[in-house]
């Protein structure tokens, strides 16, 4: 039919400069920008993992946000005649969360913009990549910042009334050594599972003698601590065929996990233990961090921690973002090249460290040293370089 087909000069095409959008780019690649920066939104969106698991906020302007910090009632059990009651400590205040001061940025630059608008087989593996770089990054931000909240020291006068004793120190489920940063944990056991498990136990009796909220739970391993419970108590010697594995859907243990044909080999995967999801992540580190401004750049290798793992709650740290994604890019003439750049300005801060454990292993590089000595929060605080950067701005009300 005659008017079911629309010419070029309809549309918002690349021969057509008349239809130019506003503030579209003009010249053979209008199409371009538009149409690769919603693929790597979806691309970030896909494989980024924590930012959906800790309390975030996104800022339409400004640099920081504020959490309330509200202090407690005081009781009288007996209120005698004649005695004056003083209010107890009900003062607020807040955390103040900025965002960093120089934003992420993935980029790259191509000599033929037509072929990537044309080609979906081609531009897509620049999508992928710049939303998992992204993505990535931002991962190990947010485990940075987790890190850093289950050893950073308690406020001096907490409104709250939290002090050292009513946080989780540090619980050693390892106790190997020689064998290298990330050596414990690449040689995980049984053993280490089952500890991690107990430890999962211990948190969630921990957080109701504190009378802390219990709600959404997770427990981050990397992924060789996740196969190694995922697949606990499925035999490893003649002797042992008695075993009921654990996570592979048997009756015995209300179905947790899926059945053992199942490969659960993707980082999405999860596991669920009395109420608490277990996550599996890549990210945890083993180096010393390089992935922003200087409170995330943990010095896990020099301080010798191997980390197996990390209990943590949504409300632990918070989150920043502003204005999601920006994407920008130019033709340089000079060159025959189109530069492309997607960038983020995130921005993160701990907000109630009380709620955040870390599973740790003796320490490999120092191997003197005790469970008892890295089993502290000060110790381990100082060892990553947490006291002068997320530390610092922790102890920092408004």
């Amino acid at each position: 039919m005659a008017g079911d087909n629309l010419a070029h000069t309809d549309l918002v095409m690349r021969a057509s400069l008349t239809g130019e959008p506003s503030g579209g780019v003009a010249g053979a690649n209008k199409l371009w920008l538009p149409l690769w920066s919603g693929e790597v939104i979806n691309a970030y969106d896909e494989y980024n993992i924590f930012e959906n698991l800790v309390t975030t906020k996104s800022l339409t302007g400004g640099f920081s946000y504020e959490f309330p910090v509200t202090g407690t009632v005081a009781l009288n059990p007996s209120w005698d005649a004649g005695e004056e009651l003083i209010g107890g400590d009900s003062s607020s205040t807040t955390f103040k969360v900025n965002l960093d001061k120089r934003p992420m940025a993935a980029h790259f630059e191509t000599d033929n913009v037509d072929l990537l608008v044309t080609q979906w087989d081609y531009r897509s593996e620049l999508a992928r990549q710049a939303g998992l770089t992204l993505a990535n990054t931002r991962d190990k931000q947010i485990i940075s910042a987790l890190i850093a909240a289950g050893c950073v020291a308690p406020l001096v006068s907490d409104p709250r009334g939290i002090a050292v004793a009513n946080m989780p120190v540090p619980k050693v489920v390892s106790t190997q050594t020689a064998l290298g940063v990330g050596g414990a944990v690449s040689a995980c056991t049984d053993t280490v599972g089952l500890e991690i498990l107990q430890q999962i136990e211990n948190y969630l009796v921990f957080m109701q003698e504190q009378n802390y909220p219990i709600q959404t739970v997770y427990c981050a391993v990397p992924p060789k601590v996740f196969q190694v419970i995922r697949a606990m108590g499925v035999p490893r010697a003649n002797d042992k065929f008695a075993n009921k594995p654990l996570f592979t859907a048997g009756d015995d243990y209300g179905g947790a996990g899926a059945s053992i044909s199942v490969g659960m080999n993707m980082l999405t995967d999860s596991l669920d233990y009395m109420g608490v999801k277990i996550i599996k992540t890549n990210h945890i580190p083993r180096t010393d961090l390089a992935v922003g401004q200087a409170k995330y750049n943990l010095t896990v290798a020099t301080a010798g921690v191997d980390i197996f793992g990390i209990i943590f709650q949504p409300e632990a740290i918070a989150g920043l973002s502003l204005m999601g994604m920006k994407v920008d890019t130019v033709q340089d003439v000079r060159r025959n090249t189109q530069f492309t750049v997607a960038s983020m300005l995130k921005g993160t801060g701990v907000i109630r460290p009380e709620l955040c454990q870390l599973l740790v292993g003796t320490t490999s590089v120092a191997a003197g040293d005790t469970a008892a000595e890295i089993n502290t929060r000060a110790l381990l605080a100082a060892s990553l370089g947490v006291a002068s950067g997320f530390g610092a701005e922790y102890l920092v009300t408004a």
